[in-house]
């Protein structure tokens, strides 16, 4: 009842009222985020949403969020590491979680939830068994299970067995419990990145270091 009738609706009055009330801030970190990159401060990037009913395919849409890397590049013209293009300012808005707010936008829109699984890369599709494509049976989320258990800081296969597990076992007290152990990281900084690195290691390299082949049958 909860996950079918009720969800969508509270996450839209939510995620709007949420808008209207953070505007200010909004504001403000647009501001500073266009001085502190020099230039666009904010990050729009293509990820897999909910699986569609009438094409079986999982709809793509714009994520936005502010950025947390600057465009620096070497002699050659190509990207510096993460960990190189991750600048104070950056690392403040992930240690405090301020880059996820624009996606405030994305809640709104219908392209999210504000508990769900996380929205990955769409190059990630082809790497997902049939059993871990269920984490896309829901609509993905600001905050969600395998984040309050870990959040970056875990491995893959556990993460997207706890992304399936939550698709499976929706509902409100499991909701309200996941956001309330959120704000307790975000307050905390917890699990901001996995150990050793400046951001989460690339789901296709691991599967290629783990000799972990393409299993599912989705097209990209």
């Amino acid at each position: 009842m909860y996950a079918k009738y009720v969800k969508r609706p509270l996450d839209f009055v939510l995620s709007l009222t949420a808008l209207i009330i953070l505007s200010p801030l909004l504001f403000i970190l647009t501001i500073v985020g266009a001085i502190a990159m020099k230039g666009n401060p904010f990050f729009v990037q293509k990820r897999p949403g909910r699986i569609s009913k009438k094409t079986g395919q999982e709809k793509i849409f714009s994520l936005i969020k502010f950025r947390t890397m600057s465009n620096a590049k070497d002699k050659d013209g190509k990207l510096l590491p993460d960990k190189d293009r991750l600048n104070r300012y950056g690392r403040f808005l992930r240690s405090t979680s301020l880059d996820e707010l624009p996606k405030l936008v994305n809640i709104v829109k219908g392209d999210m939830a504000i508990v769900g699984p996380r929205p990955l890369l769409v190059k990630y599709l082809p790497y997902y068994s049939d059993e871990q494509r269920h984490r896309h049976d829901v609509r993905p989320g600001l905050t969600g299970y395998a984040q309050v258990h870990g959040r970056n800081s875990i491995d893959w296969n556990e993460k997207l067995h706890m992304d399936v597990e939550y698709a499976l076992n929706i509902t409100f007290y499991l909701d309200a419990k996941i956001i309330l152990e959120t704000v307790l990281k975000v307050l905390r900084r917890e699990g901001i990145s996995q150990e050793g690195q400046a951001t989460m290691e690339d789901f296709a390299e691991y599967c290629k270091a783990n000799s972990i082949i393409k299993q599912s049958n989705v097209t990209v």
